[in-house]
């Protein structure tokens, strides 16, 4: 799961990690999200398709056997998360969730394995900027240096279970949605638990979402163009910023991509008993961030954390990335399919051989480069590009 960088560090590092990202932005606002606590399971990189042309080049192998846990894992994915069990962290539900944030994490596994394959970081092709939006909510702006605005917008929520992740440790997944969907990307900073449990995370996400529509101008971006992206437990706030719009009758995102997103409360699907083992996320670690982020398990059941059992029509087209290795597996498949039976048009797509946290990890395993272009792809297709 994922690990706190001070703010130097952290963009050396997630930014430099993977992928599309590079190096991380420069800000021009001293106010920006300095709430980095990287995150869950992380991103082991969060970086994104732009460095993903180096993956598949044959400098990524593994060094040992296939975990016993993970025997149809890629190649590419076994050398990072080898990286990952290297650092000898211990196991996140025997942490605070203040410790658990200076864990390292799989963004540091993946930035270790770019150094090890000698892969190059990219430029970086976006400016950033940070932004207080509502009081307690800052986000950090990535703008593309070249094209016309006004650019559609996107709005991107992180994972880290809702307790620790940030900004800065998925720069990567932003910066590379910026460059790659000629989007503007406000990364959104919600408050984390346990210190602000259920809902506050979700009530963020949604006035972050407001915001945009609302000052989508002042930041170079088309208000009539908004779609929501998130990952893991950023992914499930995207669908309840969905739903929530929905309900509330505020325009609804134009579309949206999750991506292994928390999407239920179920803790005894198909893929959490395969999950005892997992790395990075398994069925221990998801129940340790539920204990941290809900008041009490009735909250699970609440529509805005169970998205398989939640009304869902009405909502936006939508693309769904799964991996094979993750104890979210199955949900994410249950959600495609309940959104389609809702009516709602539907893109998934399961990735074989992937853990959580394989997406931005675009520099490195192939896989992650495809789910970026997918993303990217079905983004400038709903925005009209």
């Amino acid at each position: 799961m994922k690990r706190i960088f001070s703010y130097p560090a952290a963009l050396a590092a997630a930014g430099l990690l993977l992928g599309g990202c590079n190096s991380k932005p420069t800000e021009t606002d001293t106010s920006k999200t300095a709430v980095v606590v990287p995150g869950e399971t992380n991103k082991a990189s969060d970086s994104t398709a732009t460095v993903a042309t180096a993956a598949g080049t044959g400098a990524v192998k593994p060094t040992g056997a296939k975990p016993a846990w993970g025997p149809t894992i890629a190649p590419e994915m076994q050398a990072v998360i080898e990286q990952l069990m290297s650092f000898k962290a211990p196991p996140l539900t025997s942490l605070t969730p203040q410790a658990a944030r200076k864990n390292p994490t799989a963004a540091d596994a993946a930035m270790k394995e770019m150094k090890v394959a000698g892969i190059p970081m990219p430029p970086m092709n976006v400016d950033t900027v940070g932004k207080t939006l509502v009081p307690g909510v800052k986000a950090r702006i990535y703008t593309p240096k070249t094209g016309t605005a006004p650019f559609p917008v996107i709005v991107y929520y992180h994972g880290g279970g809702w307790v620790i992740a940030g900004v800065d440790t998925y720069s990567s997944s932003a910066q590379a949605l910026a460059e790659d969907v000629g989007a503007v990307v406000v990364s959104v900073a919600y408050r984390q638990a346990p210190e602000h449990k259920f809902p506050t995370a979700h009530d963020d996400s949604f006035a972050a979402y407001q915001w945009v529509l609302k000052n989508a101008a002042s930041i170079k971006g088309d208000p009539k163009n908004v779609a929501v992206v998130g990952e893991s437990a950023g992914g499930g706030l995207a669908g309840a910023v969905s739903l929530m719009a929905r309900d509330k009758k505020v325009a609804l995102p134009k579309y949206q991509v999750l991506v292994y997103p928390i999407a239920g409360y179920n803790q005894n699907t198909p893929s959490y008993l395969k999950a005892t083992d997992y790395v990075p996320l398994n069925k221990a670690a998801m129940g340790w961030f539920f204990k941290n982020y809900l008041r009490t398990p009735a909250d699970g059941k609440d529509p805005r954390i169970d998205l398989v059992n939640a009304n869902l029509k009405g909502l936006p087209p939508t693309t769904i990335i799964g991996a094979e290795l993750d104890p979210l597996m199955s949900e994410g498949k249950t959600l495609a399919d309940n959104l389609e039976k809702a009516g709602v048009k539907v893109d998934y797509k399961l990735y074989p051989g992937t853990t959580h946290e394989f997406y931005g990890m675009g520099a490195v395993v192939p896989q992650a480069k495809e789910a970026e272009q997918l993303a990217a792809a079905d983004l400038k297709k709903a925005f009209g590009k």
